[in-house]
């Protein structure tokens, strides 16, 4: 039986166009109108720079300077052309991501892309909930009782029964991450030296190790996760976004993409300040603690309350695309603007993978950091086959018409992503099964 092929239908309009709002300077609509359609672009990219993020652009930092600041620059194009097709498919169709690979292929690789996401999520999720019990217990706070507080919390985050209203706050826990950069310009005393790292790319001294390599896949894992590609397209259908939204929609993804990059390049920048004392790593919580006694108490604090906003961040983001996926293939009710009572199955996979993962994460001796970085390199990994499903479904004119569809150099740049991520991909295979091949530091 063929599979269903869905409708280039546009998304019913939420009031976002700016033609609603009456304004007399065609600037303050524009302005306006954007404002309505931005969220799930600058969301779904620095919910991005959650715990797992941080953990891993520091650790870049302490084990490397600013040497790998380059690679940051490489992933920006990357992370907006990615995303940007996933606008346009949410826009084009009102469906979820989700949805549209189980319908467009079947059964079959429905499920497998499902499982992929759904797992991938649960470990990813781990890491959230790992990162809070580092960072609270610096503060003096008993993990045992402050990760299920924590759990709670980010459980009533999403009980609003208002998509405005979760985006509102999730948009403000975005902005606060504006402090990584008060925090790279007081720690960075490198002149204009990594202004060119950041431009040439350069080995390290020691050349392309093993844990040189392992620390590239997990920054590619971290900076384009799959779960991304599931949560912007059913926050857009979810926003109920339409065709004329496209081009506001779209700025917002860049906006998103430039924001995680500066703040990841500062995460870096905190980072390499152990590297230049010669500080030894073992987690972002401890560099917060010698960041702080180096340049004072209020550092160690603003270093592990952000690392706190960063987990909050990719929870609730994370959590909410298992749920929008989930619940699109079942076809219950899936949307923000429901109550649990119209949603029920919604909000329980939601709730479930929060308490799930926060109970791992209170295991006695886990292993955590250990899992943090594991866990990009797993996103790292499963990736390629992500970008995979997307650039199929945006070569689907049937789906999308011409308009939507991808152009020849779409095409062009989509799969010599691909074929970037594959390599990674073989490279970690080699590291792991020749481990000869590569130098251990």
């Amino acid at each position: 039986m063929a599979p269903e092929v869905l409708q280039s239908t546009p998304a019913p309009s939420t009031g976002a166009s700016p033609h609603a709002i009456p304004v007399s300077s065609r600037w303050v609509a524009r302005i306006l109108g954007f404002l309505l359609v931005a969220g799930p672009g600058l969301i779904v990219m620095e919910a991005d720079n959650d715990a797992g993020a941080v953990s891993t652009y520091v650790q870049a930092g302490a084990q490397y300077g600013t040497h790998l600041l380059w690679l940051l620059i490489v992933l920006l194009p990357i992370c907006y052309f990615i995303q940007e097709m996933v606008v346009r498919l949410g826009i084009a169709t009102g469906q979820g991501h989700a949805a549209m690979i189980y319908r467009r292929f079947g059964k079959w690789w429905g499920r497998f892309s499902l499982a992929d996401l759904l797992l991938l999520n649960f470990f990813t999720l781990v890491t959230e909930f790992a990162a809070i019990a580092l960072a609270i217990a610096r503060f003096g706070i008993n993990p045992a009782w402050g990760v299920p507080a924590a759990a709670v919390g980010l459980a009533a985050l999403a009980l609003t029964g208002s998509y405005r209203r979760w985006e509102r706050v999730v948009v403000l826990l975005c902005l606060l991450d504006l402090a990584w950069l008060l925090i790279g310009i007081k720690v960075h005393s490198l002149g204009g030296t990594w202004m060119r790292q950041a431009m040439v790319p350069s080995l390290p001294q020691g050349g392309m190790t093993g844990s040189w390599l392992f620390l590239v896949i997990a920054i590619v894992g971290t900076t384009i996760a799959p779960w991304q590609l599931f949560f912007q397209q059913s926050c857009v259908a979810d926003k109920r976004l339409r065709i004329a939204d496209l081009g506001a929609a779209r700025l917002d993804t860049l906006f998103g993409a430039i924001f995680t990059i500066v703040v990841a390049g500062c995460m870096m920048l905190a980072g390499n300040a152990g590297f230049a004392r010669h500080w030894t790593f073992s987690d972002p919580a401890q560099t917060a603690v010698h960041l702080g006694a180096a340049f004072g108490p209020w550092l160690k604090n603003a270093v592990l309350l952000l690392m706190v906003n960063a987990a909050v961040l990719g929870a609730t983001a994370i959590s909410l695309s298992s749920a929008w996926a989930y619940g699109e293939v079942r076809g219950w009710p899936h949307s923000l603007q429901k109550t649990v009572r119209e949603a029920p199955g919604f909000y329980a996979i939601y709730a479930f993978g929060i308490a799930a993962a926060a109970t791992v994460v209170l295991i006695p001796r886990a292993p955590l950091q250990l899992i943090i970085l594991s866990v990009q390199v797993l996103a790292g990994l499963m990736l390629p086959s992500a970008v995979i499903f997307l650039q199929l479904l945006l070569n689907d004119k049937q789906v999308l018409g011409r308009r939507f569809a991808n152009q020849y150099w779409n095409n062009c740049v989509n799969w010599t992503i691909v074929l970037l991520l594959f390599v990674l991909s073989l490279l970690l295979a080699a590291q792991v099964a020749l481990p000869q091949w590569f130098p251990s530091a």
